[in-house]
Order: C-alpha cells, then structure tokens, then sequence
C-alpha cells in the first residue's frame, strides 16, 4: 500500500522488508544492507541479474566511512560539492558490506539522495539502504509512487514522496587508478563534472560483469517497440498506418488525422524533457500503441543523458527499427 508515515517505513525495514522510498531521481526498491534476507528479496522481486550491482543509500557524506575504505580525495571533494544529490560514487568497500549487493566486486556504489522524506528515514534508521529502480529489471524507471505501485501492487509498501524532482538515476562515477570515470550517465551533466574537475572519461557500457547500475544496453524499455531517430518525419512517413506516439525534443510535428499522440518536449529545457521523461514513456506505454518515435537530443548538457535512456530502451528493437524506417 502507499503510505506516508515514516514510523510505519521504519518498522518495515526494521523487520527485513522492503519499501519502496522515493528520492529527487526515481522511486528506489529498499532493503536494510545488513539483512541478507532484504538484499536477496530486491534482486526477486525485480527478478534482477545477480551480477547487477545495487547502490547503497547513506544519510551523509560522514556516513561513507561505514560502507567505504581508502576513499580518495577526489571522492571527498565530489560529495562536498554534490552531496545530497543526484552522484553515486563508487568506492572500495568494507567487509561488512555483502557480496550480494556488490555482485561480488570489491567496490561498492554510494549516494546521499536529495530528497527531504528519505533523508528523515536515514535518520531513523541504524543501517543504510540499498535501493535501485522500483521496477521490474529493464522496464521504464519510476518518477511517482503511481508509477511504482503499477509495478508492485500490494507486494511491497511505497513511501509516497511526490513526483521525483529530477526524474533521471544518478550519475555513477568511479576511480580508476584514481581517475574520475563516469559509468553511468545520469542527472548530473558531464559538463557540470567536468567544471569542478577538468576532463573525466566515460566507459558506461558492460553486458557481462558492469561495475555500475546502469550500464547493461537494454534496460529502461516500456512494452511498446521504441524507435529513437534524428529524423522523426521520415520515420513517421513510414508508418502511417500505425497508432504512433511522439516524443519530440525539437522538431513540430501537427497530425491532422489524430491518429498519432504527441508528447512535445522543448528543447529549450533539458531539465524538464529529463524530469518528464519516463512519465511521459509510462504514458504513451499504457496507450496500446504500434510504436514510440522518439527524436534524437544534441548531446550537450543533459541531452547526453536523455540519449542514453532511450538508446537502452529501443535496444531490443533494432530488426523491428529497420523494418519501420525502410519506406
């Protein structure tokens, strides 16, 4: 069920279940870090590949040293200036942190979220959270507790926190030989990183062992075939006698026979295509459509992101996309 109380969340966790939490990127699937039994019943319940590693959530940035050990200093000046927020750090873990939620690798993803229920739940509580995506593995994220409990149902209580601010995961950052390496893009810009630390390399694709949530090529999917393209005309010209939603970033589109639904998003404003995004694929997935269109971003600021979501989410349709831009 959908609750409010944090002295209900509590005990939920407390008793080694899990709830449903929401944070300022999407609603996360919460266990407490030390039940084996809550770690193991994330990874069921959105029947997650085991090798896909799960992030922890700390309540502050003095908190990394209960789940970390020899942290960088370019670790400490990234939760400095980000935390609480939209970073995940992954850092070399403690023993105390299970195997289970690290798939076996010997670092561990770390985040302070920016969002003021959840923050108030750390507080309460003696252990952190690990939390990923309160969805089924490789369906579309969730942006509110609706979202979330269209998944669920009455399986798993849910934490109602309001429609997530942001609307996109974290970005996941890592240290390679004490180099910033993104391995997740996400709602912090690699623009906005590179700022504060000069030039930062990216490697955010691993099918077989990712070190990083995020990282597999399909994931992020709604059940409609998904066709991402920077020609959304010649695409629509194709496929004229399809029930077709639009997700567009720049280009106006008017159908005039009302066959095809429209989702504009202004290019103008990346933060708000972002905040939007998956609420508008959960949308046009619940309309029984043919296809999904989605037009290309540029690739500056969070148009990289944007991109990447729905790249992993039209994965799976690659025959299917030749097939409906070949008119």
């Amino acid at each position: 069920m959908i609750i409010n109380n944090l002295d209900h969340a509590k005990r939920v966790l407390e008793s080694n279940k899990n709830l449903i939490i929401p944070t300022e990127t999407v609603y996360g699937l919460a266990g407490n870090i030390y039940s084996e039994e809550a770690i193991s019943n994330i990874y069921e319940l959105k029947k997650r590949p085991r090798n896909n590693p799960l992030i922890v959530h700390i309540s502050s940035s003095e908190a990394m040293n209960l789940v970390a050990k020899d942290i960088p200093d370019v670790a400490y000046k990234l939760a400095e200036k980000f935390w609480p927020g939209a970073l995940t750090l992954v850092l070399n873990k403690k023993d105390t942190v299970s195997d289970i939620i690290t798939a076996g690798k010997s670092s561990v993803a770390v985040r302070v979220p920016n969002h003021k229920t959840t923050l108030e739940l750390l507080d309460l509580l003696d252990f952190p959270l690990a939390a990923p995506s309160a969805n089924p593995f490789g369906t579309i994220s969730p942006t509110s507790a609706a979202h979330a409990y269209r998944y669920f149902e009455d399986t798993v209580d849910i934490l109602d926190g309001g429609k997530c601010e942001l609307g996109i995961e974290s970005t996941i950052i890592g240290f390679e030989n004490e180099t910033p390496t993104i391995y997740r893009l996400g709602s912090l810009s690699v623009e906005e990183i590179e700022y504060h630390l000069g030039g930062i390399e990216i490697k955010n694709n691993d099918n077989s062992s990712p070190i990083a949530p995020g990282m597999m090529q399909k994931h992020y999917a709604p059940n409609t075939p998904l066709l991402l393209t920077d020609n959304v005309y010649k695409a629509i010209e194709g496929n004229k006698a399809k029930r077709i939603g639009l997700l567009l970033s720049n280009s106006d589109y008017t159908d005039n026979e009302k066959s095809t639904i429209i989702i504009i998003n202004n290019k103008s404003n990346k933060t708000g295509a972002a905040k939007n995004l998956y609420s508008d694929l959960h949308q046009l997935d619940n309309l029984n459509l043919d296809m999904i269109i989605a037009e290309k971003w540029d690739e500056s600021g969070l148009g990289k992101s944007i991109n990447d979501r729905l790249t992993r989410a039209s994965y799976n349709q690659k025959e299917t996309n030749e097939f409906f831009t070949s008119a």
